[in-house]
């Protein structure tokens, strides 16, 4: 089995998790977008880097209304969070030539999710040298970029002007 250093994943698996409240709303509720690798808001939904990711680009899009039922989203809540997936797919493809994308939501526990209390949408760019979900089964995975590289990239072409 080959090896390959990832400090954050420590970080991850040490860190004590929130008891109470929300990841998605503190870290939105603190205002600090560039700590927090919050990339854009809209007027009902966000995104943001996530902070251990499966590959480099993965970003997560939610509907800032606390919510872990997508039954529960208005009509306009999800039209936001789809827009904003579908805009950080066009960004990805264009700022980290993506080839390809997988995007999903775990919905509830038996699902799979981490966090079931707050939905949202998994944007995990790839790339044909990819080697999709080989990781897991060689374990080896390559982090090419670090997480405030890919932000300082990522955060100007979500906005309207280019800068930011």
């Amino acid at each position: 089995m080959r090896r390959l250093w990832a400090p954050w994943r420590m970080d991850y698996i040490r860190d004590e998790k929130p008891k109470v409240g929300c990841l998605f709303c503190q870290k939105l509720s603190e205002g600090n977008d560039a700590e927090n690798l919050v990339l854009h808001r809209t007027e009902r939904a966000f995104v943001m880097m996530n902070l251990y990711p499966y590959g480099n680009g993965h970003l997560m899009v939610a509907p800032r209304r606390h919510t872990g039922d997508l039954l529960d989203l208005s009509a306009e809540e999800m039209g936001d969070v789809m827009a904003l997936a579908q805009r950080s797919v066009s960004i990805l493809t264009q700022a980290l030539d993506a080839h390809g994308f997988n995007l999903g939501l775990n919905l509830g526990e038996a699902a799979g999710a981490g966090i079931t209390e707050h939905l949202h949408v998994h944007i995990v760019p790839r790339w044909r040298a990819d080697t999709n979900f080989m990781p897991i089964l060689a374990d080896v995975k390559v982090m090419p970029e670090h997480l405030q590289s890919s932000y300082e990239v990522l955060r100007p072409q979500f906005s309207s002007d280019g800068k930011g």
